[in-house]
């Protein structure tokens, strides 16, 4: 009698921990997957060679423009800590001069490697963003300000960024363009952030060049998609081994009635 009790209960633990197993088994891949941060990988250097390509003159230029920005956005930002009467602007602002500053030394150190000669001054331009901030008449005012103008100017930049990060040959250059990219993503999301963006008053989009649709791989966008492999579905895995799972049991259950 206490030999069968054991029984059943020894075999309602198994069906207890068969039902969880499947359920970890059988839950969507997608969801573990989205849980986890996605890396940040650095672009390697060109294999051939280990250095790259010369600077050509986009890249020159790319540089030249990320240390620029940098001129004014430090400024700009330190303006926002000392003007702004909204912790949440004052935030940002010393968030966004703060990464300029480390954004700043990788620029230069790319720059004395290629022998470019950067500017020490802000442009004509950002020389007058500055002063419409220092002018400013009152705190709200110049939280408009600084948010649309930073905001403006990374969306600017945003798609040359892009450009020269799919077209540069040059390693140094191409680790760069990475790099900013990053630092661009995280400025504009704190822009945001604020809630007082004026997209009203941002640049639309060129129109698409009618050269009809983009051929697109049907398999290839499923398997993007679905985060899975082309001619791989991942229910089929995850059904057959649930199915081994279960023989496993089963098998295990008939061993332990003999006994």
């Amino acid at each position: 009698m206490i030999a069968a009790r054991s029984s059943r209960r020894y075999h309602r633990w198994l069906v207890g921990v068969l039902a969880m197993v499947l359920t970890v088994l059988l839950a969507p891949a997608g969801m573990a997957r989205a849980a986890e941060p996605l890396p940040v990988p650095i672009p390697p250097e060109n294999a051939a060679s280990g250095k790259g390509s010369s600077a050509s003159a986009a890249d020159r230029d790319f540089v030249i423009k990320v240390r620029l920005a940098g001129l004014w956005e430090i400024p700009a930002g330190n303006m926002a800590v000392e003007k702004s009467e909204n912790p949440e602007i004052v935030k940002i602002g010393r968030t966004i001069s703060q990464q300029h500053v480390v954004l700043d030394k990788l620029d230069i150190a790319v720059a004395k490697k290629l022998g470019i000669a950067l500017p020490n001054q802000p442009n004509s331009d950002q020389q007058g963003w500055l002063n419409e901030m220092k002018n400013a008449p009152s705190p709200e005012v110049f939280d408009q300000i600084y948010i649309d103008r930073l905001r403006a100017a990374h969306g600017k930049i945003f798609p040359a960024i892009a450009t020269i990060r799919a077209s540069t040959r040059n390693d140094a250059v191409r680790k760069l363009a990475q790099q900013t990219n990053q630092f661009v993503m995280t400025h504009m999301t704190l822009l945001e952030g604020s809630g007082i963006v004026d997209y009203g008053a941002l640049p639309t989009a060129a129109a698409p060049a009618e050269n009809g649709p983009v051929p697109v791989d049907a398999a290839m966008l499923a398997a993007a998609g679905s985060g899975g492999v082309p001619g791989v579905n991942t229910s089929v895995i995850l059904l057959v081994l649930a199915g081994a799972l279960v023989a496993g049991v089963i098998t295990t259950m008939r061993i332990f009635r003999t006994r």
